[in-house]
């Protein structure tokens, strides 16, 4: 079992930690809105807690379930509060018309994210080429990027438990193209598939 803090209150957060529940995870969920964090704790049930926006997340592994642009003022924000932690950056950084990146250079949010946390904190980039939607009812595969080996085994211990498929997919570089996916499966969602019950994966195929 995984020790997780969500920071955000929206779907994302909902989704994973209604996963992150019904696995017998310990949650925690902190908004800057302590009413929101309130009311999606209690609709989370098993238990899960509402911690102080700001303070020390009590969870091992921060996720961060923000809008992209938040992402990084928020780590500033909490500092040294998340020092030592593993911070999950899930976001997608599209651009207003969904058919390029945000930042228009060759980085991620996650990148960005590593630039400003603190001494010890871990910074991994998962869950962001899956649609809410998968994630509630599926069992998608969950690509990883991350430099540090030990944060990616706890997160795939976490994803694991949750009954989908990590997939390491090498370091924190890649994460840029963990963002790209996530921009293929709207151009996919709107276009080739035409719809958004799928996610992308990758099949073994036995050699012959």
């Amino acid at each position: 079992m995984s020790s997780i803090t969500l920071l955000g209150t929206g779907n994302m957060a909902r989704t994973i930690g209604t996963r992150a529940v019904a696995a017998g995870d310990t949650v925690e969920v902190m908004g800057r809105d302590r009413s929101r964090a309130e009311q999606l704790a209690t609709v989370l049930g098993g238990g899960a807690s509402v911690g102080t926006w700001g303070a020390v997340p009590a969870g091992d592994i921060v996720i961060t379930a923000l809008l992209h642009d938040g992402v990084a003022p928020v780590v500033v924000e909490y500092a040294d509060a998340l020092a030592d932690k593993i911070i999950v950056d899930i976001s997608n950084p599209f651009n207003a018309s969904f058919d390029a990146l945000a930042h228009g250079e060759e980085t991620s949010i996650a990148q960005k994210v590593a630039e400003v946390a603190p001494a010890g904190a871990r910074v991994i980039k998962a869950f962001n080429t899956i649609f809410r939607n998968v994630l509630e009812k599926g069992r998608p595969d969950v690509f990883i990027a991350g430099d540090d080996q030990q944060a990616k085994t706890e997160v795939s211990g976490f994803v694991a438990g949750l009954g989908l498929r990590p997939l390491d997919v090498g370091g924190l570089t890649m994460a840029h193209w963990l963002e790209g996916m996530g921009l293929v499966t709207v151009g996919l969602a709107n276009n080739g598939v035409g719809h958004w019950d799928f996610a992308l994966g990758a099949d073994e195929v036995s050699a012959a």
